[in-house]
């Protein structure tokens, strides 16, 4: 078994609804983005706090992509782990904690293995919580195939010592403020994974099956270059090109679901041009390769702060608060709620119009109307 799945459970969403997707996206290279890298380096940071919260042994990780928002982000999750931990202390005897969990369901899809963040086990639960570090798209736990992979692991080996009654899902997103947890019976899950994840897993590892897109395609190696995504978001281009009011009402519908992922795949195809002429010395007719635009920026940060004092100047630096959870980390939540409890409050998000299958409860016409005015 090699380092990476075949069948990654962070893909089976898209495995699922696409299973050629996975022996097509094989013909690619890997590849790690920047945002990719920095939620791993998120990832060993909150494994590293949680397991020092729980008295265990681990060494403070290092990585060049710790920032304030990010290590924020993180103290966030982190937040909401201990108070699951401490909930489940109370509520049950002798409960089970694993931090980075790795779960193989071998048994439903050959060379399918993953990480879970943090799995708590009761004598009747299970507890399986994803932190999700994007800033773009809200992931929700109902019905996610990744976590539901996950539980299925989990559950072999805890219903072995416990008769479960309820395996819980929960995805916490703290950079979009978004946390979802959703429940299932054992027996629900394993269905699932015997009528769904069994046969979606036997027609991808083998490149069988119907190309689909959707959504999934986001992550898949094969975007940039798929023809059945093409075509798929080449239809928006048949539409007559007419200024919006112009626009039937059903012509505006089909726009605004297509709008999002038609600009998902243009985005990709730019990148996949602009890589192909910078790494390859591709030429694309009507296109040329220019320097970008950029910032000044100090060598060295230490030889301009002493270059700068050494000629007389002293007001050379900005002072900032810590942010609102290292505050409360920093004082408790009881003193930080008796302190700055009525200095804190959460401004309300941007009124955005979004598909139905969104989990966020719609919003009163007239609310709406006052708070865009209130924006203008």
């Amino acid at each position: 078994m090699g380092a990476h799945a075949r069948f990654s459970p962070s893909a089976a969403n898209r495995l699922i609804h696409c299973p050629p997707s996975l022996v097509l996206g094989e013909t690619f290279e890997d590849e790690e983005s920047p945002y990719a890298a920095e939620g791993s380096a998120g990832h060993a940071l909150a494994e590293h706090l949680i397991k020092k919260y729980l008295k265990q042994r681990t060494k403070r990780p290092v990585s060049d992509y710790y920032s304030d928002d990010l290590v924020e982000a993180v103290e966030d999750y982190v937040s909401f782990v201990v108070g699951e931990i401490e909930t489940a202390r109370q509520e049950y005897a002798s409960p089970l904690f694993s931090v980075e969990q790795r779960v193989d369901v071998s048994d439903y899809v050959p060379d399918c293995f993953g990480t879970a963040d943090m799995v708590i086990v009761t004598d009747r639960m299970i507890h399986i919580i994803d932190l999700k570090l994007g800033k773009g798209v809200p992931v929700y736990a109902e019905d996610n195939p990744q976590l539901k992979i996950y539980g299925l692991g989990v559950l072999e080996t805890a219903s072995m010592l416990f008769d479960i009654e309820t395996v819980r899902l929960t995805i916490y997103q703290p950079r979009l403020s978004n946390s979802s947890t959703w429940d299932i019976t054992p027996e629900a899950l394993i269905e699932w994974g015997d009528k769904i994840l069994r046969p979606a897993g036997k027609l991808a590892l083998q490149g069988e099956g119907e190309l689909n897109a959707g959504g999934w395609c986001r992550f898949c190696k094969a975007r940039f270059t798929c023809r059945k995504r093409a075509e798929e978001n080449l239809k928006l281009a048949k539409m007559e090109f007419k200024a919006p009011a112009l626009l039937s009402d059903d012509e505006i519908s089909e726009v605004l679901k297509a709008a999002d992922e038609l600009s998902k795949w243009a985005s990709d195809v730019y990148t996949y041009a602009q890589d192909q002429a910078i790494i390859h010395h591709k030429e694309w007719d009507g296109f040329k390769l220019v320097m970008g635009k950029s910032n000044r920026k100090y060598t060295s940060e230490e030889d301009v702060a002493a270059a700068a004092t050494a000629a007389g100047y002293t007001d050379i630096y900005k002072k900032t608060l810590i942010g609102i959870t290292e505050m409360e980390r920093l004082m408790g939540k009881k003193e930080f709620a008796r302190i700055l409890g009525s200095l804190v409050y959460k401004p309300e998000g941007k009124i955005t119009l979004v598909p139905v299958s969104d989990k966020r409860e719609a919003i009163q016409l007239s609310t709406a109307e006052a708070d865009f005015q209130k924006e203008d």
